[in-house]
């Protein structure tokens, strides 16, 4: 396992390298941050060329992306164009995303996979046609429609929570938010949890541990559902990342500053540091999941062996 692990560690370092290569040279290409800067009037030459110095913009685009990896090696990602430091913007961005994630996480986890238990065990019932039909419906319709009709009944019509949530945002807050960012996902978890449970049941394990007389609750718990899971978990994992990330819209929706926002902000501002910076931080995210994914493997399956 140890041996397993710093090979994956090592196969992280090219990967990361790679990606960040990627998305430094896409958000260079965006546009001219400094014009940006300036508004809609031009900028006077010698002010961009002040403002390009010193942000780093007047050297190659590898220099930067060498000055920039050696500065993120020691914490530093660089310097909004409004003089915050980034990681200042990140301390305050990435608790709320990282309470939305974990909220949204729970429901795919809870609602998902229970219902992916009940109608994978009742293939072919009204519940299961039922719950296929939701999800179906669920998929097919966009996430900001669903969050604006949530906000709209609940918050606006009904009353029952806050159309906005305060800055600092709470799980209390996020109950709805959260599930408005797992929707999607959850009816997935829902589908694959079903059809991984329908077919497993059919598994000779599962015959033999059954004809030995063991409890339905067992034989589903302790044989079934766990070898059932490791699809579920590879989904689930690979999704943690693609929430913080893609949490744009629901939170702009709630009005919520996290993640998402400050992504926002910078893409449309072209604040090409704030971009890296956040992206940088995802890309680390999604392989630290990806590794914990694939060390739960031997956990729910213990045939899976790591040399």
């Amino acid at each position: 396992m140890g041996r397993y692990v710093i090979r994956r560690l090592l196969q992280m370092i090219p990967v990361f390298i790679g990606a960040t290569l990627l998305i430094f040279l896409m958000v260079n290409v965006m546009g001219d941050p400094i014009a940006g800067l300036c508004g809609d009037r031009q900028c006077d030459p010698a002010t961009a060329a002040q403002l390009e110095k010193e942000f780093g913009l007047d050297k190659p685009v590898w220099q930067q992306y060498l000055t920039y990896m050696g500065n993120v090696f020691t914490g530093d990602f660089g310097t909004a164009f409004n003089g915050q430091p980034v990681t200042e913007l990140m301390a305050s961005a990435f608790p709320v995303t990282i309470r939305l994630t974990i909220v949204a996480i729970i429901f795919e986890i809870v609602i998902g996979i229970t219902l992916g238990v009940i109608t994978g065990l009742r293939r072919g019932s009204p519940v299961d046609s039922g719950v296929l039909l939701v999800t179906l419906v669920v998929i097919s319709v966009p996430t900001f429609v669903t969050g604006l009709l949530l906000q709209l009944l609940l918050g606006v019509q009904w009353g029952w929570i806050k159309p906005s949530v305060s800055s600092d945002a709470t799980f209390g807050e996020l109950i709805v938010p959260g599930l408005v960012l797992a929707s999607v996902s959850l009816a997935y978890v829902t589908r694959l949890t079903r059809t991984s449970i329908a077919e497993n049941k059919r598994s000779d394990y599962v015959r033999t541990a059954i004809a030995k007389g063991l409890p339905r609750r067992r034989v589903v718990t302790r044989h079934l559902l766990r070898n059932s899971l490791i699809p579920v978990v590879t989904f689930i994992g690979t999704d943690i990342g693609a929430l913080m990330g893609g949490a744009i819209v629901t939170e702009r929706i709630f009005n919520i500053h996290g993640v998402g926002f400050q992504l926002y902000q910078g893409i449309l501002r072209q604040n090409t540091q704030t971009v890296v910076g956040f992206v940088t931080v995802l890309v680390l995210v999604f392989l630290v999941a990806n590794l914990l994914v694939d060390l739960l493997y031997a956990v729910l399956d213990p045939r899976i062996r790591y040399a």
